[in-house]
């Protein structure tokens, strides 16, 4: 491919591809979840709400970020736990020596960075360490400022229907302990986790040809950390 345009599709496809599907997920959810709720509201003898209402609304705000939630949680939790945790035979794992937040050499920080290495890692003190850290971080952000937006908008939710049905609302405390709260965010986790779980020891066994994400497709089963 040639031209600036094709060359920038091309090297930045991958994220071109899930942004895309992640915009048209949302708008297939936005639509379906309108025309579910207003069938609801005229059911329930209440006038239909404008596409602009329902965004807007804690009904479909609760459903969007709960989904979000987990899968920050899955990511964070995985990114954490693979630099200690190791599985023989997966490339999701590290070689089986390496378990640890390996030696600045290894990492190539510091006295050790290249030319080309990113400007925070050339540096030494809280610089270094906060730049070390800054996957887990931005994704635990991301998990908690979604997790609680889930909580908050599903307290008005779930507050919405208990007047509906002439009982009285709850605050945001009440619903955290609540059955509603933990069977949305649980059933979303462990589906999370079982596909992690998947990931990690199905990668042992099988192959995907030319997908980092796999062994080479000729590569023994326990080969550990070792990727196409």
């Amino acid at each position: 491919m040639t031209g600036r345009g094709p060359r920038a599709l091309r090297e930045n496809g991958l994220s071109l591809f899930f942004g895309g599907i992640f915009v048209a997920a949302v708008a297939g959810q936005a639509v379906s979840g309108l025309a579910l709720v207003n069938r609801e509201q005229v059911a329930a003898g209440l006038d239909p709400l404008t596409a602009g209402q329902y965004l807007t609304s804690s009904a479909f705000l609760v459903d969007l970020t709960e989904n979000w939630q987990s899968e920050f949680l899955q990511f964070l939790l995985f990114i954490g736990a693979t630099v200690w945790l190791l599985q023989r035979g997966s490339p999701e794992s590290k070689n089986l020596d390496s378990a640890g937040r390996e030696s600045d050499e290894e990492q190539r920080v510091g006295a050790y960075a290249a030319p080309s290495s990113p400007s925070w890692a050339r540096r030494r003190g809280w610089r270094l360490g906060l730049y070390s850290h800054s996957l887990t971080l931005v994704m635990g952000a991301i998990f908690l400022g979604s997790w609680l937006t889930q909580s908050l908008t599903g307290a008005v939710a779930y507050s919405e229907e208990q007047m509906r049905d002439l009982q009285d609302p709850v605050t945001w405390t009440e619903y955290l302990t609540l059955p509603d709260f933990w069977s949305r965010t649980l059933q979303n986790w462990q589906s999370e986790f079982l596909a992690v779980l998947c990931m990690v020891v199905f990668a042992v066994f099988l192959r995907e040809r030319g997908s980092p994400e796999s062994k080479p497709v000729g590569a023994p089963h326990g080969a550990t950390g070792v990727e196409s």
